[in-house]
């Protein structure tokens, strides 16, 4: 038997590497030497005409080029990008094409000119295809809906109706929500396809989206994100991904408030002291729930501020409860100290993980303010707008 000796065989692992890397290499560099597309085709009934064609951008369109449609109804133009990219075949501006070309794709497109943006055929561009598939599919659902409502609309007055809509309705929401799985499937089964993209963005004539979990969203969005960062329609897609993560981590927290504020969400913790105080207790003051760390310097800041607020509105009925979210005893008991800290103190050393949670703190300082019932009423509060809401709350 032939034993490698470690050294020898890193090295040879390590040749084995550069031998595919330098394969790699050299198939990029052959794709790249060639990188230009071609768009080409036939369209009956269109001789002599001009057909244009239009890169496709987030929110709007660039003109790259125009060609006449020759006595055979042919065309090409000839072109050249490094990514899959947009773009609209124009016969006029309510009569195109949406077409998605790779970089040495050979694209082929046969229509009539009278029906030339919806019924086509299209060879050469896996891309594009996908893109057909996407919008026939919907456009077969929307005629389905809009026969649907004008069913709704012409038996509107019909004896008839109120046994028929319930089951028009029930089809109506069917039809949508096969949609929305078609869609949502196509993404999930073709992450990195920036077709996905046009699945995504998708609407229906009333400018509702086709899709709307986020799940799938988010899963597009970074595996196109990590492949094509470049592109703006991607960069734009994981922005907007973001944006919406952030709307609805918003919502939850609105929500939150507007359901639990009544009766927010009780803590119980220990004092430097080791005796539990539960926030309930507090029932009947205004109360500033405000999260810390003895550690965090941001914190320190804010102290000199409640100590302030705690002196001016104590007597009209002004209670501080602070959360310790920080792990170090010795600190904690420190900065109460030093920073004259004499009001309710709690924490369990270990992060107050239960108390973080039930507010949703995503970091510190943060604070609520409670009226007498435990209804939030504001929150993150600190400088001018600590004092003007305490002054009217308390007034």
């Amino acid at each position: 038997m032939l034993i490698l000796r470690p050294q020898k065989k890193k090295s040879m692992m390590f040749n084995r590497l550069i031998f595919i890397l330098f394969i790699l290499a050299v198939a990029f560099s052959s794709c790249r030497k060639d990188n230009g597309f071609k768009i080409s085709g036939k369209i009956s009934h269109a001789e002599g005409d001009t057909i244009y064609l239009e890169e496709l951008y987030v929110s709007t369109r660039k003109p790259i080029a125009k060609v006449k449609i020759d006595e055979n109804g042919e065309f090409e133009f000839k072109g050249k990008t490094s990514i899959p990219t947009y773009y609209l075949l124009l016969l006029s501006d309510n009569n195109f094409i949406t077409l998605l070309v790779d970089s040495v794709e050979q694209v082929f497109v046969e229509a009539d000119a009278a029906n030339f943006g919806k019924e086509y055929a299209v060879q050469g561009s896996l891309g594009s295809i996908q893109i057909k598939e996407l919008t026939e599919h919907l456009n077969r659902t929307e005629h389905k809906l809009d026969s649907l409502q004008q069913l709704n609309t012409l038996y509107k007055n019909n004896p008839d109706y109120q046994e028929l809509s319930p089951r028009w309705n029930q089809e109506y929401a069917a039809l949508i929500e096969d949609q929305s799985k078609f869609s949502s499937s196509f993404v999930l089964n073709n992450p990195f396809s920036m077709a996905s993209v046009y699945a995504l963005y998708q609407k229906y004539k009333d400018q509702s989206y086709v899709i709307k979990d986020l799940q799938t969203m988010r899963t597009a969005a970074s595996a196109l994100n990590a492949i094509y960062p470049n592109s703006t329609l991607v960069k734009a897609l994981y922005e907007n991904t973001l944006q919406i993560l952030r709307d609805e981590k918003a919502a939850q927290m609105k929500k939150f408030i507007e359901q639990e504020g009544v009766n927010s969400p009780d803590i119980l913790l220990p004092d430097t002291n080791g005796k539990e105080i539960a926030l309930a207790s507090l029932r009947g003051k205004v109360v500033l729930l405000h999260f810390w760390a003895a550690e965090d310097q941001g914190s320190r800041l804010l102290n000199s501020l409640l100590v302030e607020a705690y002196q001016k509105y104590r007597s009209k009925g002004l209670e501080i409860y602070q959360v310790n979210v920080g792990v170090n005893r010795s600190e904690w008991i420190d900065v109460i100290d030093k920073d004259k800290l004499n009001w309710i103190n709690v924490g369990d050393l270990e992060g107050s993980t239960t108390a973080r949670h039930s507010y949703n703190i995503q970091n510190i300082p943060f604070n609520y303010l409670l009226d007498k019932e435990g209804k939030i009423v504001a929150k993150n509060l600190s400088g001018p707008d600590l004092d003007k809401t305490l002054e009217r709350i308390l007034k």
